[in-house]
């Protein structure tokens, strides 16, 4: 047997990473996932954010009313009327760790970014970064490629209004294929206005603009039409509240720490949902059950607090127990707060007091309705999961928190055996779970929560993903419906989607649940193989390889070999994400698509159809 080589381990094997370089390595260190877009969470719009953070903490010191952003396909740019960056230290505060004007808590109390590393990280992982600050009649540009500087003009007059303009382009080959999304950047926008009543952001010509603050925000995000009592609005010293009931089923949060939407809540959430049941509790003098209480429930919160501790660099989950060094902790805070203002919102209407008794009243019925069906469907669960055909797990899950790969965690609903055996012998067993349906499931618009227990695979579903009692312990991150492109395969997707809309909507208000876009033609030659995922890649394709090469049409997902497979699925797997957009009520585009068939949804489909032989005859003319 060879002898095994020793590695030396001397003075040489001790290596130090400059800013850029540690950046570039461990980007996940910095913005959490890379990923292209497709989820709200991804890397592109955490480098927008860390930007407009700055922006924002300028005008909460009182510095600047309007900023200015303009964002396209690959290229961002922040436009803000602050104070604007010291000019000798403009190259600095872009380009070196620990260098920044909020470790002075003096300029900035409360704010979003305190550990100077914002912008040096949406400057390490750009192709392109430029700074100009504008002060007092001078101004000062520097431009920057991966963190490197390349260009320093000299201080020079200029009549622009003081503030800083940052201009970036994401790194290509770190975001692979990525782009911005406009419904995902919208709801950005609109929470940065939303927790700044007064502000103005101009965002690609268009006004984002609120005075109610949180108030406004529950507006846009329910029905107003169907929300049980107007919006409870309430406002103290560092802490907003904006509280309804709705006819939903679950919770539906919304929460901010200095600004930063916290996606996966922390304590200050944890301690709104026990201090609205326990506030309740004791206006009413009755000991109702939590879930009841909080059944339905729609609302938002959002506390200042000095020296926020967060559980990632990202900040999405408040780790802090204390409003500031000296202050209380965040769930006496909170709690304290409740039992003042809203106890006494109560008493003062009579007519909103009486409202949330009788939705806390239907919960219970409707709670104690399905106790024994709910009972008779977890055991049958319990024993099907033991010998669970229609799940494949995976290894690692979402609500482990732990793991390194736990973000990547996805399961894949998949009708028929040959579509989900491919996707079975392709995915990845740590991170892919597969839930196979037995054909199309049931029609669940205008049903009561009572039919997911009695509806066999609706209750395994629901087991499966861990959300009967709530998102919080969802078992995977992504929740993907890998249907066939054909009416059968739109028509269950449909379904599904009805299904998570009608009791589980927090699922899609999260950005939890997606498309998988598989491609629809293969165009090959001797040398080489394109997959298309639409008729103009088709025809680009035919280019590209000749008139005589082959195309294969994929009808079904069980077409595709699981070799194939397994390239839609990896690292390049091409996910649309289900977005609500604001003009989108649920109850309405259910009874649209799903309800009893309506002349309007019979107009909206003849008005769209298109014969196959025309969409042929269509494709020839360009190939």
């Amino acid at each position: 047997m060879a002898e095994e080589k020793k590695i030396e381990y001397t003075e040489d094997s001790i290596k130090s990473l400059d800013w850029k370089e540690h950046i570039r390595l461990r980007p996940g260190m910095y913005i959490g996932k890379l990923g292209d877009g497709s989820a709200q969470d991804d890397g592109i719009y955490v480098l927008v954010k860390e930007v407009i953070d700055n922006s924002i903490d300028e005008h909460m010191m009182g510095y600047g009313k309007t900023i200015d952003v303009k964002i396209t396909d690959h290229r961002v740019e922040v436009r803000d009327y602050g104070r604007g960056i010291p000019l000798g230290k403009v190259v600095d505060c872009v380009s070196k760790i620990n260098t920044g004007g909020k470790y002075d808590s003096g300029a900035f109390q409360k704010s979003v970014g305190l550990n100077g590393v914002g912008t040096k990280a949406v400057n390490a992982l750009s192709d392109y970064f430029k700074v100009q600050s504008f002060r007092d009649g001078e101004t000062k540009i520097a431009e920057f490629n991966k963190g490197e500087l390349v260009q320093e003009e000299e201080v020079k007059k200029a009549s622009g209004r003081n503030g800083t303009l940052i201009a970036f382009e994401p790194d290509a080959s770190v975001f692979k294929n990525f782009h911005f999304r406009p419904s995902y950047l919208n709801d950005l926008i609109w929470n940065y206005v939303f927790l700044n009543a007064g502000l103005t952001i101009n965002f690609n010509g268009e006004k984002f603009h609120s005075e109610n603050g949180l108030k406004d925000l529950l507006e846009r995000k329910t029905d107003t039409e169907n929300i049980r009592y107007p919006i409870i609005h309430l406002k103290g010293e560092d802490i907003e509240l904006a509280l309804t009931h709705s006819n939903q089923y679950g919770e539906e949060y919304y929460s901010f720490v200095n600004g930063q939407y916290t996606t996966q809540g922390g304590t200050h959430l944890a301690a709104l949902r026990e201090a609205l049941v326990k506030t309740v509790r004791d206006f009413y003098k009755k000991d109702f059950d939590a879930t009841d209480v909080r059944a339905s429930v729609v609302g938002a919160v959002a506390v200042r607090v000095q020296e926020p501790v967060f559980e990632s660099q990202t900040k999405t989950k408040l780790g802090s127990h204390s409003v500031g060094p000296d202050g209380p902790t965040m769930r006496t805070f909170v709690n304290d707060f409740m039992k003042n203002q809203l106890d006494n919102y109560l008493h003062r209407n009579s007519e909103v007091a009486d409202a949330l008794l009788k939705r806390i009243l239907q919960s219970e019925r409707e709670r104690k309705e399905i106790a024994g069906i709910k009972k008779l469907a977890n055991d049958r669960a319990k024993k099907a999961n033991l010998h669970n055909k229609k799940l494949r797990d995976c290894r690692q899950h979402y609500s482990d928190k732990k793991g390194d790969r736990v973000d990547e965690t996805m399961i894949f609903i998949t009708e028929g055996d040959s579509a989900s055996g491919s996707i079975t012998k392709s995915r990845d067993v740590q991170t892919q779970a597969v839930f196979s349906l037995r054909g199309k499931p049931l029609n669940c618009f205008n049903l009561t929560k009572k039919v997911v227990y009695e509806n066999e695979e609706f209750n395994l579903l629901q087991h499966a993903l861990n959300i009967e009692d709530g998102i919080e312990n969802l078992r995977y991150k992504k929740i993907v419906i890998a249907t066939d492109a054909d009416v059968d395969g739109m028509h269950i997707r449909l379904l599904l989607l009805t299904f998570f809309l009608q009791f589980f909507p927090d699922l899609i208000k999260q950005g939890h649940v997606y498309i998988l876009d598989t491609p629809l033609f293969r165009v090959r030659n001797k040398k080489e193989t394109i997959y298309c995922y639409s008729d103009e890649e088709r025809r680009a394709a035919i280019s590209k390889l000749g008139s005589k090469a082959e195309i294969t049409r994929f009808k079904g997902l069980g077409e595709i070999s699981p070799d194939e497979f397994k390239g839609f699925i990896g690292e390049d797997i091409r996910l649309a994400p289900i977005h609500l957009t604001k003009d989108t009520t649920i109850n309405q585009l259910l009874k649209f698509y799903m309800g009893k068939n309506t002349p309007e949804r019979q107009n909206f489909i003849v008005d769209r159809l298109r014969v196959e032989k025309d969409i042929i005859e269509e494709g020839k003319e360009v190939a």
